[in-house]
């Protein structure tokens, strides 16, 4: 009886030793990272891997999801702003001032997305355009009436630049503020010194933009003073 004990006793010791190895790469690396989620049919990686040979660590699991949120986020605005710049330089509206401005912000926020794309990447995550992600500091992307006059566009852009920067605030914090097992100090550096600085910037410009636009038309015709405020854009 008792050699029957010892004998489960030791395979039971076996196997919590054996599951304590599987974390580490070392202990597994032929198996483990022989395996992945390549798909030869479609070319792409299709999922991620059992492998624990990745690029993955520290809160990476938990702050994914904001993060690609935040992505979809920046890719539906940049469009937006698309098509401001495009309804500005239509022969109706003809103000390649306010079309420069919105091309901009349109180009940093494509941009931006690619650069989230490689940082996801780079710390072994997948970015799934086919599934929506949502969290509690997802930016809103219902799409309003985008054919709008010189200062309500400017209205629109602040507004947008702040969800945009509310976006990258909580994924800060997220990242910052969370237990130790979902705390992620390098993805934290990277939202503060790629977006959170450069969007408290947008933001101030937008309102300053708007508040001066607002009070060149407090006149009969205020014409002229969006002709001229368009020409100072242009200067930008």
């Amino acid at each position: 009886m008792k050699f029957f004990v010892a004998l489960a006793l030791f395979a039971c010791l076996g196997s919590l030793a054996l599951a304590k190895d599987d974390e580490y790469c070392q202990n597994t690396v032929i198996t483990a990272c022989s395996t992945s989620a390549f798909s030869a049919l479609t070319g792409f990686f299709t999922g991620k891997s059992n492998s624990i040979c990745n690029a993955r660590f520290a809160g990476i699991d938990h702050i994914e999801p904001e993060i690609q949120s935040y992505i979809n986020a920046n890719l539906a605005k940049s469009y937006d702003y698309l098509l401001l710049a495009t309804h500005f330089n239509s022969f109706q509206k003809n103000r390649p001032g306010f079309q420069k401005l919105y091309q901009g912000l349109s180009d940093r926020s494509f941009e931006d997305s690619i650069a989230l794309i490689k940082q996801v990447t780079r710390r072994g995550g997948i970015v799934d355009f086919n599934t929506r992600h949502e969290s509690a500091g997802s930016v809103s992307t219902k799409r309003g009436t985008l054919e709008v006059d010189e200062l309500h566009s400017l209205a629109l852009a602040l507004d947008t630049e702040k969800q945009l920067a509310t976006g990258a605030t909580h994924v800060h914090s997220r990242a910052t503020h969370a237990t130790d097992a979902e705390r992620d100090p390098e993805l934290a550096h990277y939202f503060e010194e790629n977006f959170l600085g450069k969007q408290a910037e947008s933001v101030r410009k937008l309102s300053g933009y708007a508040n001066d636009l607002a009070k060149l038309m407090k006149v009969p015709d205020p014409s002229l003073s969006v002709y001229l405020f368009d020409e100072y854009l242009q200067k930008q």
